[in-house]
């Protein structure tokens, strides 16, 4: 065996050009993107200067309302901007001014930001009166009266006057909770004269609006959101259909990717009931229904509700004291959504203070999470070293036993790992360490609103995929672009899946999968993943199995001897080695495998 004391310079090359030429690939790209943004900019202005901005006109939801009849009230403060229409009493327009939509058009966020508008959202409670006939306040005609930083609205029906008062905090100076905070009453007299019944159902259909580029994991995002059991248990759901009928909802909630419009009854929602489906293209993203019913009082309606209009911001969502809100922001259960929330969320957060742009703050998180997991990268490549040493030993032992018991084999090739004192589950560890490091960032980057809109390089937005090389048709599951990142990364996953595989022992009996092809296609399939993920995944993922590259290659031809390794495992083959549990329990298993064999043949036999 010939010792090898440097480094293999043809390897280290290679990787390097390799590298070059990826990160070249990148830059004539980023030039070309500026400059293909520079024309889309030349040509908008153009377009804007030809054609007038015409207003929308308000939809007449209820055909028998015309619309002259219908007014519009408004109040803000630094954080929303709020609209209330006439017809319903509803809230018509929530625009969160502190942040910006993605315009398909321009390719750019530079949209207001509107979770409520074009009547994506309407609600309403819903009644009988003592004719029969079913009624619902989204059908009524208000009017409002805005008094400083109130709106109330007040309508009548049969005599029974119904008023919404809403109230925002428009002090500069209050908490950012309270500034994402609607207060919303309901107070009715003489509706006891006009309705026998002790309840009402209330009613919210809403559309979610796609304001992010990524459509297909925004409205993976969106579902219902709710709290029950006085706030201290939580649940989503993304089924069709929403049933609870047998908790009280403290509040109901629809979640986005970034935001979330959450609506709280201070006595809850009862016989709760919901569903949901996708829309397949366009402005919106999926159609939800919500209906639930709150008590009345003497068949008078004095009830205290609370809207929240929120970004998906941790530490907002902490300052609700009680709410539960944190748990809207899906960082994944347990152990995964603790290691997002103290760990990587405050990683992030410490590295960005120094100043330095969003990709780069990912660049060094790698490292650091690199450096903390290398004692055991390290261990798993001295396993790779130590089965590479003793590989013609296996070799010969499958080679002795060709035609023999599959048994008997096996066995020999256990008693060559136990006396050169090799653990094969040892190899395990570092897979099942990553498993929730992967999980935990694949709940991370989509989902952290702190890398949200921040660009690096040709990536736009690294909580949406970069579509840099754009396709004339569309590809089943990738669809109708590329992502850079995303090819970078498969290219460097599938160099390392080569040099991490070549000491894999190959399957002998008939039939079974050679598992040297499977690793071959897995980081293939990994392309049709990350290409509509998150950019800033991509950029993860291709930094950290580049370092895992570097040290494969620096442990290998620096740090680890092969000779040395020789030289213990002979060494360890003369010390008596005592037989651990899991080889153990292999061993015995294998002798009663052994025993069933003979006494069935043993069976066979007698037949005759």
């Amino acid at each position: 065996m010939q010792q090898n004391n440097g480094l293999d310079k043809k390897q280290i090359i290679s990787f390097a050009v390799l590298c070059l030429v990826l990160f070249g690939f990148m830059f004539y790209f980023q030039r070309n993107n500026d400059e293909q943004e520079k024309l889309k900019a030349e040509q908008q202005k153009t377009e804007q200067a030809k054609t007038a901005t015409k207003p929308t006109p308000a939809a007449d939801i209820n055909p028998n309302v015309t619309p002259n009849a219908i007014q519009v009230s408004n109040l803000a403060n630094n954080e929303l901007k709020l609209e209330f229409s006439s017809l319903g009493g509803q809230v018509s327009k929530v625009e969160l001014l502190k942040y910006k939509a993605y315009d398909h058009k321009t390719d750019k966020a530079d949209l207001p930001l509107n979770l409520i508008t074009k009547n994506n959202s309407s609600y309403g409670f819903q009644f009988k009166d003592k004719s029969g006939k079913t009624v619902n306040t989204k059908d009524l005609v208000f009017s409002p009266v805005v008094n400083g930083n109130a709106v109330t609205l007040t309508a009548n029906y049969n005599g029974a006057i119904i008023q919404f008062i809403y109230t925002i905090n428009n002090n500069p100076k209050a908490e950012l909770k309270d500034q994402y905070t609607l207060d919303f009453k309901v107070r009715t007299q003489g509706l006891s004269n006009v309705t026998s019944d002790n309840k009402a159902d209330f009613i919210w259909d809403y559309q979610v609006r796609n304001l992010e580029k990524g459509r297909a994991q925004e409205q993976t995002h969106s579902e219902f959101v709710y709290a029950f059991n006085n706030y201290k248990d939580y649940d989503y759901d993304g089924r069709t259909d929403m049933t609870e009928d047998k908790e009280t909802l403290n509040w109901i909630g629809v979640k986005q990717q970034f935001f979330s419009s959450v609506i709280e009854s201070k006595t809850g929602f009862t016989n709760s009931k919901g569903n949901q489906e996708g829309i397949e293209e366009g402005e919106y993203l999926k159609k939800l229904n919500f209906e639930g019913f709150v008590a009345l009082n003497g068949g008078e309606f004095n009830q205290d509700f609370t809207w929240y209009f929120m970004p998906l911001d941790l530490k907002l969502l902490n300052s609700y004291e009680g709410k539960n809100f944190d748990e809207i922001l899906p960082l994944g259960w347990s152990f995964i959504g603790g290691m997002n929330r103290y760990f990587f969320m405050w990683l992030y957060s410490v590295i960005a203070g120094w100043g330095i742009s969003a990709g780069w703050v990912i660049f060094l998180m790698t490292i650091i999470v690199k450096l903390i997991l290398s004692p055991i990268m390290y261990k798993q490549h001295k396993l790779s070293a130590m089965m590479k040493v003793i590989r013609p030993e296996i070799d010969e032992a499958n080679a002795k036993f060709k035609d023999a018991d599959p048994m008997k084999k096996q066995q020999a090739t256990m008693e060559i790992y136990r006396k050169a004192g090799v653990n094969q589950m040892a190899g395990c560890l570092p897979a099942l360490v990553q498993i929730p490091i992967f999980y935990a960032l694949f709940r991370f980057f989509p989902n952290f609103i702190d890398l949200r809109g921040q660009g690096f390089w040709f990536a736009k937005d690294l909580t949406a995929y970069d579509d840099l090389i754009k396709l004339p048709f569309k590809i089943p599951f990738l669809g109708d672009h590329l992502s850079v990142f995303a090819i970078a990364c498969t290219i460097v996953i599938l160099i390392y899946t080569v040099m991490t595989s070549g000491n894999m022992q190959q399957p002998q009996q008939e039939g079974m999968p050679n598992m040297k092809v499977i690793m071959y296609i897995f980081p293939i399939t990994f392309l049709f993943f990350l290409n509509t993920s998150a950019s800033g995944l991509s950029w993860y993922y291709f930094v950290s199995n580049a370092i895992n590259i570097l040290i494969i290659l620096v442990i290998k031809y620096v740090i680890l001897d092969e000779k040395k390794i020789h030289a213990q495992i002979q060494a360890n083959k003369e010390k008596p080695k005592a037989e651990g549990k899991f080889q153990k329990r292999m061993r015995e298993m294998m002798e009663k495998a052994q025993d069933a064999q003979k006494a069935q043949e043993q069976t066979k036999g007698k037949k005759k």
